[in-house]
């Protein structure tokens, strides 16, 4: 077989000269023009990688909770071969299923940067363009884990694969519009317009990289569902992407501009800002702010969250809301959850969930079920489980209040609007790790979905099991990110969503389609709106 850089260089045609006179390989042409100025990636087989592009400025001093402003141009060709910054950014503490999952850990305001994965360069082709939103809330994570590399989507599917890093926290989203006036009124989303700014860079850009402006899929999971579900209600995003992958984190409302302003001033508490003195927040320096998030997270009480706000300005409404957005009515979605989110959710943080008996049960749900609705609720669940035990009720029971019923209602207001199609799924299959313990935890979907189970060894485990699911939700997301229709061989016939049939692809090791897949579940719900989650 030619070597990696031979084959590269075959593709390319590039040779060098040897003082003999002999032809030697010579890396492949992995130069790309951008509006700002040429980069300069590498190769990862063939697939061509470039990381760490700016955007954007850095968001720092009289920039900061300000939109995002052009990245300045450049003269030499820019290197753009390891990860840039990610947003500071309180530590995290990550259980031992995601030790597979490493990420580049050095964080500046310098970090609206993307990085791009492709088959080919220079060739005419426009191919689909995968976007993807990063976890983490609205309050840390980054695009550069190991587990978003796109190589393998790219070798499947020859699509274009994004991924970036944007403002977060309180350097995205502090809301001072109430506090400071015309000058603050969009920094409770300027994490969002970083996101938009990147979604421009692709429409600007890609065509250079072989992908097509014209057909760019947005995709996430957790909080990037989040965002995904965000940018389908924010005017200024219309245009820039034609489909979109709702993973583990259906957003329904978000902030009103009170409540952004209360976790505000507990935050200018926190470094002791007053707020007829804003100005001097753009003086502070970053590992004051991030020591001032901790303190304001660590004050008495319910805990401040800092995420986008239904300013009237960048986002005009609640996001799905009593209803979707009209200004994505047009654009099809995949909406979906895994089994039991909540064992990672409520599981790695509090192991005592595990533990839970009978008589602990009604106690643990208080943050969940409303007092008058516990006993009903768990007798109706006890009724559908019969063997489950109190510990597997508590994670039934939260995962559809945490999670599932807003997919649900997401996919609901979706088809009532009629302009285009929703698709509907859950991950069932269950990872073998640490004996079974968690189930289908929450993130499960990832390694599946960028099929790189081989870098997700502590979540998926060994075994045949991992690559059949990958083999199968890889190739649906490609499928679906081409055409806006998953529907592609090796997975059964798949419906889109009704309100009436809600036609469910449970994914499995044997996948198979659900009409009204928990139907009981939801009837015992009903009666409960879906629980607000503060990401």
């Amino acid at each position: 077989m030619l070597g990696l850089v031979a084959l590269a260089t075959a593709q390319q045609g590039f040779a060098a000269s040897r003082h003999d006179g002999r032809k030697v390989a010579e890396p492949a042409n992995v130069t790309v023009e951008t509006h700002r100025g040429k980069v300069r990636g590498t190769l990862d087989r063939a697939i061509k990688v470039f990381k760490g592009i700016p955007y954007a400025a850095a968001t720092n001093g009289p920039n900061r909770f300000r939109p995002p402003r052009p990245a300045k141009p450049w003269t030499d060709v820019r290197d753009a071969t390891g990860y840039g910054p990610m947003c500071p950014q309180l530590p995290q503490g990550h259980p031992s299923f995601v030790a597979s999952w490493t990420s580049n850990s050095d964080a500046s305001e310098e970090c609206l940067v993307l990085n791009v994965w492709t088959p080919a360069l220079h060739d005419q082709r426009r191919r689909p363009v995968m976007v993807w939103l990063h976890g983490g809330g609205f309050y840390a994570g980054s695009g550069s884990r190991n587990v978003f590399d796109g190589t393998r989507l790219c070798e499947r599917g020859d699509v274009v694969v994004v991924t970036l890093n944007h403002r977060l926290n309180v350097f995205g989203f502090l809301y001072l519009g109430h506090l400071g006036g015309s000058e603050y009124t969009e920094s409770g989303n300027a994490g969002m317009l970083d996101i938009v700014a990147a979604l421009h860079w692709v429409h600007d850009n890609i065509a250079a990289f072989g992908g097509d402006p014209g057909n760019v899929t947005i995709f996430g999971q957790s909080g990037g569902a989040a965002k995904v579900s965000i940018l389908m209600a924010m005017p200024l995003a219309r245009g820039l992407f034609h489909k979109a992958i709702v993973q583990s984190g259906s957003a329904l409302d978000a902030q009103t501009t009170d409540e952004a302003t209360k976790h505000a001033l507990t935050f200018l508490t926190a470094v002791d800002v007053k707020p007829n003195d804003l100005s001097k927040l753009a003086r502070l320096s970053a590992d004051n702010m991030i020591a001032g998030l901790a303190r304001a997270m660590s004050t008495p009480g319910a805990k401040p969250h800092y995420s986008p706000v239904v300013d009237g300005i960048v986002l005009p409404r609640d996001p799905w809301q009593p209803d979707g957005p009209t200004v994505s009515a047009g654009i099809p979605i995949i909406v979906g959850t895994t089994r039991t989110e909540t064992t990672a959710l409520l599981g790695a943080s509090h192991p005592n969930n595990f533990a839970l008996d009978d008589a602990s049960l009604p106690h643990a749900l208080a943050d969940w079920i409303p007092d008058r609705d516990v006993v009903r609720t768990i007798a109706g669940f006890r009724q559908l489980m019969p063997q489950a035990t109190a510990s597997e009720l508590f994670f039934a029971i939260t995962t559809d209040r945490r999670v599932r019923q807003q997919a649900w209602t997401q996919a609901e207001h979706k088809d009532s609007q009629g302009s285009a199609s929703v698709w509907l799924y859950e991950l069932d299959w269950t990872t073998p790790v640490d004996g079974g313990k968690w189930g289908s935890p929450h993130s499960l979907d990832i390694a599946f979905v960028f099929d790189n189970v081989a870098k997700s060894k502590t979540m998926v485990g060994t075994g045949p099991e991992p690559q059949k699911l990958a083999d199968q939700m890889s190739s649906v997301w490609i499928a679906f990110a081409r055409t806006g229709n998953p529907n592609t061989d090796g997975v059964p016939e798949w419906p889109p969503f009704t309100s009436t049939q809600r036609a469910t692809m449970v994914f499995d090791a044997t996948s198979h389609v659900v009409n009204d897949f928990r139907g009981d579940e939801r009837a015992l719900l009903m009666a409960l709106p879906p629980y607000r989650v503060n990401r």
